[in-house]
């Protein structure tokens, strides 16, 4: 028991200093690369990356999970089997809808490049396919080596974009260096993790359809849910680019990756330890009222300084880390500090909807931010105040979720055994997403 206490902190510490190191060398980078490249450039970048980011998530069908499920290899060649063929499907089928859609002047396909028009589906390829690997590492306990995949990706992806803005290729820098970066991460992954090689055909083959239907629970449920979420958190960029162009959407797309850091950070860290504390508690007592309020208190503490510090001095701070022309990107992170300060917070406690078997409560949580989102975004206002009315819409929707955990973690779960309880050992159809859950939160909890 001690071994197993003593491997699984070692697997946490060294899944977190992958993913610190892969969050903070693009943020160790960002002075550099606003100093190369234009506001709008930045925009069109980052409305291709969340095309990507979206995009990859269909082009999964979530099918990654199954890989903590099936150890055998040929299970897991037959996965990859199914997800290639979905994800060149998915990357052809999306480049030529973003092409047509740029061709017929689409406000969200206008903003782009015809390269990055052209490259969309390759982003889309590359990312699922890391996505699936990096769930093959986690099938076969490769923290380790998986680490080092992140590392070496984010790094690549920085160097390669910084070095082509140098040598005066622009905008195109950015996504052909995101590109550079993905295929080396695949390579590396592919030497360092050794994962089966997929059977790439025409068409699916009856041993993969029959694949498809053993597994439908992920396309049926777990893709419609891990969709919205992702879209939920690419929504006001892509919102932003639409109604007021490039240069807004590169402007609000650094202040996201700056005050979104803290929540990727240091709040991902707390969830690991408060995740824990809660589904012990639950089994024990039937409720996680203490180790909530123990969380919310360290939470507040933890959440107040950053906040403070980006309400009063973010726009001076933005102007001299990344450069006098992003200074009103710092305007903007002052309009959202109060949202950023309820989402660090908020995002940790979630996992209670989890604990306590809340998921539908919490999807509907998704949806209504959904909802608030386009209605706030869709009224012909300014840029601030369209983040003024987004802030004040998400705040209010962050207040409500966080008084929704706190009643869930009075009162226990009805007719689940501890170990489901905690989500930890899956069982029947609804397992899937919740054996997924303990590796994914920090993806799927309300994020800015």
């Amino acid at each position: 028991m001690t071994k197993l206490k003593s491997d699984f902190w070692k697997n946490v510490l060294t899944v977190l200093a992958g993913a610190t190191g892969a969050q903070a060398l693009p943020l160790l980078a960002a002075p550099l690369l606003t100093r190369m490249c234009t506001p709008a450039e930045m925009g069109a970048f980052s409305i291709w990356l969340g095309v990507v980011a979206v995009a990859s998530i269909a082009a999964t069908l979530r099918f990654e999970a199954v890989m903590v499920l099936d150890y055998e290899r040929e299970r897991q060649r037959l996965c990859f089997s199914v997800i290639a063929y979905f994800a060149t499907m998915t990357a052809l089928v999306l480049t030529l809808l973003m092409a047509v859609a740029h061709t017929l002047g689409f406000p969200g396909a206008r903003v782009m490049s015809w390269l990055e028009v052209l490259t969309v589906g390759a982003g889309t390829w590359f990312t699922a396919y890391m996505h699936t690997t990096q769930a093959y590492a986690a099938s076969h306990n490769l923290f380790g080596q998986a680490a080092k995949v992140k590392m070496l990706q984010a790094g690549t992806i920085a160097v390669s974009q910084i070095v082509l803005l140098y040598m005066g290729l622009d905008g195109a820098a950015l996504v052909a260096g995101q590109l550079i970066g993905l295929g080396t991460g695949l390579w590396a992954a592919r030497f360092l993790l050794s994962p089966p090689g997929a059977r790439l055909r025409p068409m699916l083959d009856s041993e993969q359809r029959s694949y498809l239907i053993e597994h439908q629970a992920f396309w049926r449920f777990s893709l419609p849910s891990g969709l919205l979420n992702t879209l939920v958190g690419q929504l006001p960029l892509f919102m932003v680019g639409i109604h007021h162009g490039a240069l807004a959407a590169g402007l609000f797309a650094l202040t996201q990756r700056v005050i979104s850091a803290p929540t990727a950070l240091i709040a991902a860290s707390v969830l690991d330890v408060f995740k824990r504390e809660a589904a012990r508690e639950f089994q024990s007592v039937g409720n996680c009222r203490n180790a909530y309020r123990k969380t919310f208190k360290a939470l507040l503490l933890l959440a107040s300084g950053p906040a403070l510090i980006l309400l009063l001095f973010s726009p001076e701070l933005f102007s001299w880390v990344f450069g006098r022309t992003w200074r009103p990107a710092g305007e903007l992170a002052r309009i959202l500090a109060p949202l950023s300060f309820l989402n660090f917070i908020a995002s940790p406690l979630s996992y209670v909807f989890f604990v306590a078997g809340k998921q539908k409560v919490e999807l509907l949580w998704q949806i209504a931010l959904f909802l608030m989102t386009i209605a706030v975004f869709t009224v012909p206002l300014s840029l601030h105040q369209s983040l003024l009315a987004y802030a004040a819409g998400r705040s209010v929707l962050y207040v409500v979720y966080l008084f929704m955990s706190y009643r869930y973690s009075q009162h226990g779960r009805v007719a689940a055994s501890p170990a489901r309880r905690s989500g930890w050992i899956p069982d029947g159809p609804a397992a899937p997403r919740e054996a997924h859950a303990d590796r994914a939160h920090a993806s799927r909890t309300p994020r800015n």
